[in-house]
């Protein structure tokens, strides 16, 4: 049994108003200090990863190799992450969070939960559980989906997280 087209829109305009509310938020409570909201996003990718190459940062953000050049230079520069030559291509380099990127992920992580907490005083918490369960599988779901589009292949349910989600 599938979703219907009426549903399916309906969800969209939810995630997207969902999206715009994080995103408000999100913007309204950077300190002077914080990078922008996009290389955080960046950061919290890289967090997530652990070192890894470019190209890999870059898919899964879904930006090209030019666009992540310039978050990464910019990173760099406010020693967020650091940047070495891949033992096994010298011509790629590694990426990973500095100990003070690390620390930046770590405070923007905490203020974003606390927030969220106070938003959500009304929830209990199997609510707020149930909805954690219901984001997760729907992540996992469209990534599949998407994936398996890009590749060719027929839709497979997979639990492979969002690119990019973080």
């Amino acid at each position: 049994m599938s979703v219907r087209k009426q549903t399916a829109a309906v969800l969209v305009d939810r995630i997207f108003a969902l999206q715009r509310v994080l995103r408000c938020v999100t913007t309204a409570n950077l300190r002077a200090s914080d990078p922008g909201v996009a290389l955080q996003g960046v950061l919290r990718i890289i967090g997530d990863a652990g070192e890894c190459r470019a190209t890999e940062l870059a898919s899964r953000l879904g930006v090209g190799a030019s666009v992540l050049s310039r978050h990464i230079a910019e990173l760099e520069e406010l020693d967020l992450v650091v940047r070495r030559p891949d033992p096994a291509d010298r011509r790629a380099h590694l990426i990973s969070l500095s100990d003070q990127g690390a620390q930046q992920v770590l405070a923007t992580e905490q203020r974003r939960s606390e927030l969220l907490q106070q938003a959500l005083e009304g929830w209990s918490e199997e609510e707020a559980d149930a909805a954690a369960l219901v984001i997760e599988r729907l992540s996992r779901t469209m990534n599949s989906a998407f994936r398996a589009k890009a590749a060719g292949a027929p839709h497979e349910h997979t639990h492979d997280t969002l690119v990019g989600a973080n």
